[in-house]
């Protein structure tokens, strides 16, 4: 009897250990895990942009992503936790992103840098970055560089590759003008070169259509010379990969020497409120070019509900902000994707998991994308829109046109 006793006394202090056991591994394995830059109440986000210089039309990009997570915090945090965004000016210049990257990891301890913008200023800071394991998430550039897990597995684009746009290009000529004659101005850099080489990938043993190329510096004061030049080449189409303000002098030029090719504009540049409108829309009609993002000139998306949501974002938070501006618009779409990461994150904020949420999205879409277009990732693929649309100047918007085109971008 005793024995009989004992056993079922032994018995349940087992059972008690084991439910202890049990309830302390439930409780480790929800424990909250946290790398520099994230607690319990705050995620600190790092972002560099050209507030000044050659491109200063980009500084838009680290005041957008300012005024949505100010919207986010107001509606209460992604899962309890307030937004710290520290955004810092690189001016468009290498060394600059170099010395504010060091200071948004070393000194201000960020979790991550997110839509940091610039080509080259981005491929400064790969190398740093990637060594310290802080991600690069959702680059505001769309060099083929992004795209590279397995030697910079901290790094990863958002935008379209400047590859699959150069290609769009090269697929469009080929269809409508196979006898063109195409002159090329592009930023001799990264940016520019990997529009080129899209191109002239895209168009394969018909390369040979290209009769001029001119490059240009960020810091020459305009590319007038360089479109004289290109108009004496012969060449009926001219692709300008250049920058919003010398996409504007572009357009004025081409309309002051009375040059009449078929116009395309690199997406970089393809924005009405900075580009289009100032160089005028008398002069910028037929213009061609593509996007991934919905008009927010376009009437056609009054009654689209992601766009109502925009407006009323930019009416709120963002009245200063001008929201014709494509680059607006671009970063108000990342700024949804870094939110949505970080709340699939969970309590695990650390940057191994973020790099983790971020590829592995599947059909994320955000308020601004056209119909039909959504970002995918995989550990081995870290494009994450793949798809764009052609369209063309008309009157004072972009009316889009042909079918949605879809290719996988090769590193």
């Amino acid at each position: 009897m005793m024995s009989r006793m004992m056993s079922r006394s032994s018995w349940a202090a087992l059972t008690a250990v084991l439910v202890l056991l049990g309830q302390t591994s439930a409780a480790l394995s929800s424990e909250k895990k946290y790398d520099e830059g994230a607690t319990d109440s705050e995620i600190l986000i790092g972002n560099i942009a050209a507030y000044s210089g050659p491109a200063s039309n980009l500084g838009v990009i680290g005041k957008t992503h300012e005024a949505y997570f100010r919207k986010i915090n107001d509606e209460g945090g992604i899962n309890g936790r307030k937004i710290r965004l520290i955004s810092y000016d690189d001016g468009y210049s290498p060394p600059k992103a170099i010395e504010q990257a060091r200071k948004l990891v070393e000194n201000d301890g960020v979790l991550l840098i997110f839509n940091s913008s610039g080509t080259p200023s981005n491929l400064a800071i790969q190398k740093y970055l990637n060594g310290k394991k802080v991600p690069q998430l959702f680059v505001a550039s769309g060099s083929s560089r992004w795209n590279d897990p397995e030697n910079f597995p901290w790094t990863m684009g958002w935008q379209p590759s400047f590859l699959l746009e150069g290609r769009a290009y090269a697929r469009y000529l080929l269809d409508q003008k196979p006898d063109a004659k195409i002159a090329v101005l592009y930023q001799n850099d990264d940016l520019g070169k990997d529009y080129l080489r899209g191109l002239k990938d895209g168009l394969g043993a018909k390369a040979t259509m290209i009769v001029a190329e001119e490059s240009y510096e960020v810091s020459e004061p305009t590319i007038d010379t360089h479109i004289v030049k290109l108009k004496a080449s012969g060449a009926d189409v001219f692709i300008d990969v250049a920058q919003a303000r010398f996409a504007a002098q572009a357009i004025r030029k081409i309309s002051e020497i009375g040059w009449k090719p078929l116009h395309i504009v690199g997406s970089i540049s393809a924005s009405i409120g900075t580009v289009m409108q100032p160089a005028g829309f008398d002069k910028s009609q037929g213009i061609i070019s593509v996007t991934y993002l919905k008009d927010s000139a376009d009437s056609q998306w009054d009654n689209d509900e992601g766009m109502r949501k925009f407006n009323d974002f930019m009416a709120k938070y963002a009245p200063q902000l001008n929201r014709f501006d494509s680059v607006v618009v671009g970063s108000y779409g990342a700024a949804q994707a870094i939110v949505e990461v970080l709340r699939r994150c969970g309590d695990n904020l650390t940057r191994q998991n973020v790099m983790k949420q971020a590829s592995s999205l599947s059909g994320f879409r955000t308020d601004v994308m056209l119909p039909g277009i959504s970002a995918n990732t995989t550990a081995a693929d870290f494009v994450p829109i793949k798809q764009i649309h052609l369209m063309r100047i008309k009157d004072s918007g972009w009316e889009l046109f042909g079918n949605l085109i879809d290719a996988a971008v090769a590193r």
